[in-house]
């Protein structure tokens, strides 16, 4: 219901109800079933440039939320300055999901790019650029994996 149909003096219209149609002497006594089409089956991954799209839509939208997200606390910490009336736990708060929101912004971007270059990263040593499967670096031989102890491992 609209709200002009609230106001005083309105009706609501409505719809002229159909009488059923008359049997007619053509009509099949047994009619056939009607096929209903196959239920959905999983969807299809999204192909490649798809996913790309949406992940540049994605770090769009983050970008547009960490902008907002860094003026609106700048916006606070100066309000609260002139105020004299300084809440840590409130922009700590606030921080964090800031820091949150760039985090995974960068996340976003660093998978556009190695999509977009076909990179996986960076030589720390070099600053090579190398793709996710290398083990080694190939312009400067070191090597490109975190060495990690067993102990951590089991530990983790």
């Amino acid at each position: 219901m609209s709200l002009r149909d609230k106001l005083p003096g309105r009706r609501r219209r409505q719809a002229p109800i159909a009488s059923p149609a008359p049997p007619s002497s053509s009509a099949p006594a047994n009619p056939q079933p009607v096929a209903t089409p196959p239920a959905p089956g999983p969807a299809a991954p999204p192909s490649r440039e798809e996913s790309n799209v949406d992940l540049s839509r994605r770090r769009d939208q983050l970008m547009a939320r960490v902008a907002e997200l860094q003026w609106d606390l700048g916006g606070l910490a100066y309000e609260m300055a002139i105020r004299n009336r300084m809440q840590t736990e409130l922009l700590v708060r606030r921080a964090v999901a800031l820091q949150d929101a760039d985090a995974e912004l960068s996340e976003v971007e660093r998978i556009v790019r190695m999509e977009q270059t076909g990179t996986a990263g960076s030589c720390a040593n070099c600053g090579a650029p190398h793709s996710s499967g290398a083990t080694f670096c190939w312009q400067c031989g070191k090597t490109l994996l975190r060495q990690v102890s067993g102990e951590s491992i089991l530990r983790g």
